[in-house]
């Protein structure tokens, strides 16, 4: 995706398009790839923004979920950004999640697919030894239903950030915060409108994630797509733009 990514004093993003403020917010491995097909759709009727998360420049001690929930907070208000509605995939539901419980205020609607912050199987709490390319390989394509999404451009990019160390060090406590993290006892305090997208082979937020949320938060709908893994707007764009164009447009301002 050749898109400009935009500095404004610390942050880095991509902003695209026009109209009501739709901010994404990507997961550990979330290159701007990944919402590709989500920003040339929706570009056409929102102003689309990428903050560009900082999973590998915060400390230790702030490389956690509330940190980048925080760091979306300063964004924000950087930005001007008013009534927003914030969709997550992976980790950056999570975020988007911790954001609302905060700055409801702020956030028109919530969509969530193949959410953190319930449950999730990740790459787990510790990586093999580095260099272990086919272990990573296999590791992203069960992100998905069909293997072949997990192009080798997109495998060559996690083994990069995993075989670097520090970077491993940062995703390793990244996930760890995840899981400790739970929202469960909080959901039920989002007022606001949720959209789950999810797919039905999700193995890393498996569905009876997706009908917890849908149980947990008072104003959420859930909506299905067959043969479809971690990722429904990379592996299945078209179904997910419909059904999110629907709920977005039934939710305008």
């Amino acid at each position: 995706m050749e898109y400009e990514i935009k500095h404004s004093g610390k942050f880095k993003f991509v902003e695209e398009g026009d109209g009501e403020p739709l901010v994404l917010l990507h997961g550990l491995f979330g290159a701007l790839s990944n919402f590709k097909d989500l920003v040339d759709y929706f570009k056409r009727t929102h102003k689309v923004i990428i903050p560009m998360l900082p999973l590998y420049e915060l400390d230790l001690l702030h490389t956690t979920v509330s940190g980048l929930a925080k760091y979306v907070a300063k964004f924000m208000d950087a930005k001007g950004l008013k009534n927003v509605h914030l969709l997550g995939n992976s980790l950056g539901g999570h975020v988007g999640l911790v954001y609302t419980l905060k700055h409801e205020h702020n956030v028109r609607t919530v969509t969530l697919t193949g959410s953190s912050g319930l449950f999730e199987n990740g790459m787990g709490e510790t990586y093999p030894k580095r260099g272990d390319y086919e272990y990573i390989r296999k590791k992203t394509e069960l992100t998905f239903y069909d293997p072949k999404v997990a192009s080798k451009e997109l495998v060559d990019e996690v083994y990069n950030i995993v075989n670097n160390r520090l970077k491993a060090l940062k995703i390793i406590a990244l996930a760890r915060s995840a899981i400790k993290h739970n929202l469960g006892d909080e959901l039920k305090d989002i007022q606001v409108p949720v959209c789950l997208i999810w797919g039905r082979n999700d193995t890393i937020t498996p569905p009876m994630v997706a009908e917890e949320f849908h149980t947990l938060l008072p104003k959420s709908e859930l909506h299905w797509i067959d043969k479809c893994g971690h990722a429904p707007m990379m592996e299945v764009p078209e179904t997910f733009n419909e059904i999110f164009s629907h709920f977005l447009e039934r939710h305008k301002m």
